[in-house]
C-alpha cells in the first residue's frame, strides 16, 4: 500500500493544523497509510489523530535541525508522497527529498499570502521566503495554493502558474456541524445576555485584532455588546493593556485556545475576521458554517472570494477602525440569512477538497 507522508512542525491549534487533521481523518477513513511526520510531538490537536496513523518524531526544537531526521525517515521509509504545509516546511522538505536522493513526490501547500507576510514580519525567515519560494518551489512535484489569491501572489513571485493547483481548505466537515450544536462553557452565551462578537485565531500581528478592540470600543459606545477573542499568542499582554487603556475590560474577554470555537461561532451574533492578509481565512469558513453573520477585512487573500465579494458577509478596508465598526453595528441590525450561509460555506466542504488532494497526489 503506498504511505502518504504529512509534515508539519506540530499540532499546536491554528488554522493549518485543523485543515491537516481534516485531510488526515478522512485519507483513514478511506483506507490509505498515513505517516504524521512532526518536529515535535506536541499540542491540543494530537488528541484529534486517527489511531491507525504513524506519528513519526523528529524530536527537534528546530526546523532547520530536523533535516537530517527527516532525510533518514525519507531514505528509510520512502513514501509514496510527501505534502508539507507552511512556508518553511516546505524549503526543508524539498531539500530533504534531494538530500536524501529518493523517488518520493513531494507535494508543497501554501496557506497564505507570501509577499503580504514577507512585507508584514520582522522575522528574517519571514522576510526572505519569497527569494527561498523562488529558488526551491520549481523543485515540487506540485504546488498546492488554497485559494486564487494565494495563487496569483505565488505566480507573482515567478512561479509557473501551470504548476500551481488551487484546492480551497477542507473545512466543512460532519463533526463541525455537530460540534456546533454544543454549548460553549461561558456564562455570555446564557439566555439574556448581550450579543458577543467574537474573533478567533492566534494573538499575532497578522490578525490585527488590535483593530477589533478599537472597534468595538465604538459599537461599545452604542448597545450593550461584548467582545470575545479566542486564541493564544504573543500579542496578549499587548492587547490586555490596550482593552484596560479602552476602558472596556468589564466586556472583554479572551479566554485562550478552546477545543471547540464552533459552538462559540454558533452562539455568537457576529463573527469579525479583522486579518492584515491571509491564504484563506479557515476561520471564516466555520463561522458560515455555523450559520453566523461575518464581517472581515478585504485583505489578501481569500476574505472577498470566501464572501463573494461582500454578498455573504460585510468587507471593510484593512485598519479601517470605524468602517469595521460600522459594518459590525449594521450586521447586528440585519443580520443575513443563516440557512444561505451555511449553503455558501458547502463549497469549501472536506469531500470535494479530498478529491483533489487525492489527485495532486496522486494515490489511488
Amino acid at each position: 500500500m503506498s504511505t502518504v507522508a504529512i509534515f508539519i512542525p506540530n499540532l499546536f491549534g491554528g488554522g493549518v493544523e485543523r485543515v491537516i487533521i481534516n485531510l488526515i481523518r478522512a485519507f483513514v477513513e478511506q483506507g490509505l497509510s498515513v505517516d504524521l511526520v512532526l518536529l515535535r510531538v506536541e499540542g491540543p490537536y494530537l488528541s484529534l489523530v486517527p489511531k491507525e496513523v504513524r506519528i513519526v518524531n523528529l524530536k527537534s526544537k528546530r526546523l532547520l535541525s530536523s533535516l537530517p531526521a527527516l532525510v533518514r525517515y525519507l531514505k528509510e521509509n520512502k513514501p509514496s508522497v510527501l505534502l508539507s504545509a507552511m512556508e518553511d516546511i516546505n524549503i526543508v522538505a524539498l531539500w530533504a527529498r534531494r538530500l536524501a536522493g529518493v523517488s518520493t513526490r513531494v507535494v508543497v501547500s501554501v496557506h497564505n499570502t507570501l509577499s503580504q507576510e514577507s512585507q508584514n514580519s520582522t522575522e528574517l525567515k519571514r522576510r526572505i521566503a519569497p527569494y527561498l519560494t523562488r529558488w526551491f518551489y520549481p523543485s515540487a512535484d506540485a504546488i498546492v495554493a488554497v485559494s486564487q489569491g494565494s495563487a496569483e501572489d505565488l505566480a507573482s513571485l515567478g512561479l509557473s502558474k501551470e504548476r500551481i493547483k488551487v484546492i480551497y481548505n477542507p473545512v466543512v466537515t460532519p463533526e463541525l456541524f455537530e460540534k456546533a450544536t454544543e454549548s460553549p462553557d461561558h456564562s455570555w452565551f446564557k439566555p439574556g445576555e448581550p450579543p458577543v462578537i467574537l474573533g478567533v485565531g492566534r494573538l499575532e500581528k497578522q490578525k490585527d485584532f488590535a483593530t477589533l478592540i478599537r472597534a468595538f470600543a465604538i459599537v461599545k459606545q452604542q448597545r450593550p455588546v461584548r467582545l470575545m477573542i479566542l486564541g493564544e499568542g504573543k500579542e496578549r499582554p499587548y492587547l490586555e493593556a490596550l482593552v484596560q487603556e479602552l476602558g472596556i475590560a468589564e466586556n472583554v474577554a479572551l479566554p485562550g485556545f478552546v477545543a471547540n470555537p464552533y459552538a462559540y461561532m454558533a452562539t455568537s451574533a457576529v463573527f469579525v475576521l479583522s486579518s492584515l492578509f491571509e491564504g484563506l481565512p479557515t476561520v471564516l469558513i466555520e463561522a458560515l458554517a455555523a450559520g453566523t453573520p461575518v464581517v472581515s477585512t478585504d485583505c489578501k487573500s481569500g476574505p472577498a472570494e470566501i464572501l463573494s465579494n461582500g454578498e455573504y458577509g460585510k468587507l471593510v478596508p484593512v485598519g479601517d477602525i470605524k468602517g469595521m465598526a460600522e459594518a459590525i453595528a449594521s450586521t447586528l441590525d440585519s443580520p443575513p440569512d443563516a440557512e444561505a450561509l451555511r449553503q455558501k460555506a458547502a463549497e469549501f466542504s472536506l469531500d470535494k477538497a479530498v478529491v483533489k488532494y487525492r489527485q495532486v497526489l496522486q494515490v489511488n
